[in-house]
């Protein structure tokens, strides 16, 4: 080390994520209590007189010294939120799962908020996921709750917000299975009966039915379709290649190409723009030819005085592209109309009626996993979906049953 360094004196310094005042010593980081109180420059001047008097060493007797494991449940929240909102975001804009952290978030802060990071343990994380079975979540949404905390005191371990020892305990906790826990069970996900994408097709957009029968017809996710563009298709060979500008897995550092075939190609080229940036299925496209019909079927002229009229506070205009929400919502209206209600159905019974008649655009990535798997083999349907493990497309191809039937009537 060079010699003007010697005498230099460790800085008193804010720790942001607990806003602790902070000194470095000999490697270590010494915690003063909140910055900026008398009180936190008063042991910094302490501090620094015992290790200048001590050669320059720490002290052995360091009671004088607060942890930063004084630090509250609430605080590591906090904390861990404000580095999630900056590191959770794709595109400029947030993904789903910092919304995900913030409903686990709530069952722990419901109890344990005022308790200190070195107090929660496993019987403490118990009980978060105690309070999750009462709130009558299912099973698998507390499993992916519960890791969510976890993840959150690891985080604090790496920033020494935590003792480590309580990470520790937390990992012990196992995970609720499948038939041995009070926690609700949910049916797996399953492909969307062909009937009823049929009748869907039928009153649907035809923006919105052509996005619903590419998803069937390659397998792609709904964030997928939904940010094609013209430009991001190589239609210079016989089978179209389709490279997303963002997808699910790129922060792991895989490329997805999606390939079109005729049947795709067909379905999609009405709708490809002339600008290669410009999205394929849009909203405002929508709303136009909503428009346009609207014009074509009026029985009575329109008035002079409403010709070019402007409403005072307009809705907000429809977008250039469709997000999974909007995309998902728009199939949801479509359920609505292709699946009315019968007449007498009123309250739960109606509502029951409703949601058991509605799918959303996730399933039908399982329609086209089931249809390759049969066909080709699970391999195949792997890559074509994008897994980069055969198990995941286990989760979405359902087994084709009527095959093995087959086989074991012929084998006796």
């Amino acid at each position: 080390m060079p010699e003007r360094n010697s005498t230099r004196i460790p800085k008193y310094r804010l720790h942001k994520p607990t806003q602790y005042a902070v000194v470095r010593l000999n490697g270590r980081d010494i915690y003063l209590g909140m910055h900026g109180t008398d009180e936190s420059r008063q042991l910094y001047q302490q501090v620094i007189a015992e290790w200048l008097a001590n050669n320059r060493q720490l002290a052995a007797r360091r009671e004088f010294v607060e942890s930063p494991h004084a630090l509250s449940v609430a605080e590591l929240m906090l904390a861990y939120l404000e580095f999630a909102s900056s590191y959770y975001v794709k595109n400029g804009q947030p993904t789903r799962e910092q919304d995900n952290i913030r409903d686990a978030m709530r069952s722990v802060s419901s109890v344990y908020s005022k308790t200190l990071v070195a107090d929660f343990g496993p019987s403490g994380l118990r009980a978060v996921r105690q309070r999750m079975m009462d709130d009558d979540l299912c099973r698998r949404v507390i499993n992916s709750r519960v890791n969510r905390i976890r993840r959150m005191f690891k985080w604090g371990v790496e920033r020494e917000l935590v003792p480590p020892t309580v990470l520790h305990g937390l990992q012990a906790v196992a995970p609720l299975k499948r038939g041995r826990s009070a926690a609700r069970e949910t049916e797996p996900v399953s492909p969307v009966p062909q009937e009823r994408i049929d009748e869907v097709l039928k009153v649907a957009p035809r923006q919105i039915a052509t996005m619903i029968r590419l998803q069937f017809l390659t397998g792609m996710r709904p964030g997928e379709v939904v940010t094609m563009r013209t430009g991001d298709l190589d239609r210079t060979g016989k089978i179209w290649a389709y490279k997303p500008g963002s997808h699910k897995t790129e922060h792991h550092g895989r490329k997805r190409i999606i390939y079109l075939g005729p049947q795709a190609q067909r379905v999609v080229l009405p709708f490809l723009k002339r600008d290669p940036g410009s999205y394929t299925f849009s909203p405002a496209d929508v709303v136009s030819e909503m428009r346009d019909e609207m014009r074509r079927n009026r029985k009575t002229r329109v008035q002079p005085s409403q010709a070019n009229r402007r409403k005072a506070f307009p809705k907000r205009p429809p977008g250039d592209r469709y997000t999974p929400g909007s995309y998902a919502r728009a199939i949801a209206k479509a359920c609505a109309r292709a699946f009315p209600p019968p007449e007498g159905l009123e309250g739960d019974d109606r509502m029951r009626w409703m949601i058991e008649h509605r799918w959303s655009p996730n399933r039908l990535r399982h329609n086209a996993a089931t249809f390759l798997r049969k066909e080709f083999g699970i391999e195949a349907a792997r890559v074509v979906l994008g897994h980069s493990s055969s198990a995941v497309t286990e989760v979405y191809a359902e087994l084709d049953l009527a095959k093995a039937a087959d086989i074991m009537a012929k084998v006796g």
